[in-house]
């Protein structure tokens, strides 16, 4: 990554988007770099700022028209790289699916536009909102910046293409020896131990703070040309998206 660079990792959070600002100087290159939380509501205001270079965002890019065995493309490339955490990689439904904004009919769609017939999980359901915010901006110029990422898979990354041992959530509240073995892996990429161990902002948690940070050194990576799309031969979406996760 040349001197200066700025860029962003981004997961969605209960009060909008937590972004991890990353910055190296560029009087110093080699320094450490420097880090930055944000807590915004809408995703718009991170699209927006020129000086980000590379932002990547852990939510689904490109939404198929229908939904194939598995999810798309993306989802079956990656999940059996993460062993035990694959959980964490949800299946991505139509479009058509995506845009309801009731469950019950959001599951009549994502049956009617699914090969085989699938419903949607409520964990999916409750990330449609994002999603569909990220949809209603992106177009495939942005995409020159804007990156989608997964941080189980970028954990996978930067852990010599190893699966984290322990999960970051035990029935879905946040695991504290999930986020301290991340959290270790992390000092190891720059991040100081009082900038992983402060207390996130109101509406975020833990959790979506180490996923933030995890995102940012990808989007370096990205930047500096040494990250990978999963799949190679990725397709794009009925809006010219790519379908595509990159670590």
């Amino acid at each position: 990554m040349r001197a200066g660079l700025r860029v962003a990792g981004v997961d969605g959070c209960r009060a909008g988007w937590i972004a991890v600002i990353r910055e190296r100087d560029a009087r110093h290159p080699d320094a450490d770099p420097r880090h930055t939380l944000i807590v915004t509501e809408g995703i718009a205001t991170l699209f927006g700022d020129a000086a980000l270079e590379t932002i990547a965002i852990d939510m689904p890019m490109g939404l198929p028209e229908r939904a194939g065995q598995g999810g798309r493309g993306p989802e079956r490339v990656v999940r059996p790289l993460l062993g035990a955490r694959q959980s964490s990689v949800f299946s991505v439904p139509s479009r058509a699916a995506v845009a309801c904004e009731e469950y019950g009919e959001a599951c009549r769609v994502a049956l009617a536009t699914s090969d085989p017939p699938r419903k949607v999980s409520k964990q999916a359901f409750h990330l449609f909102p994002k999603v569909r915010e990220i949809d209603a901006l992106l177009t495939p110029a942005l995409e020159a910046r804007v990156f989608e990422v997964h941080p189980e898979l970028a954990f996978w990354r930067l852990n010599g293409e190893r699966a984290m041992r322990l999960p970051k959530k035990v029935k879905s509240a946040a695991s504290m020896p999930g986020i301290e073995e991340r959290a270790a892996l992390l000092r190891h990429h720059g991040f100081e131990a009082e900038f992983l161990e402060q207390r996130p902002p109101k509406g975020a948690g833990r959790d979506d703070l180490v996923d933030a940070c995890v995102n940012a050194v990808i989007a370096e990576r990205i930047a500096a040309g040494r990250a990978e799309c999963f799949p190679r031969d990725f397709q794009r979406d009925g809006k010219g998206l790519r379908m595509a996760i990159w670590a």
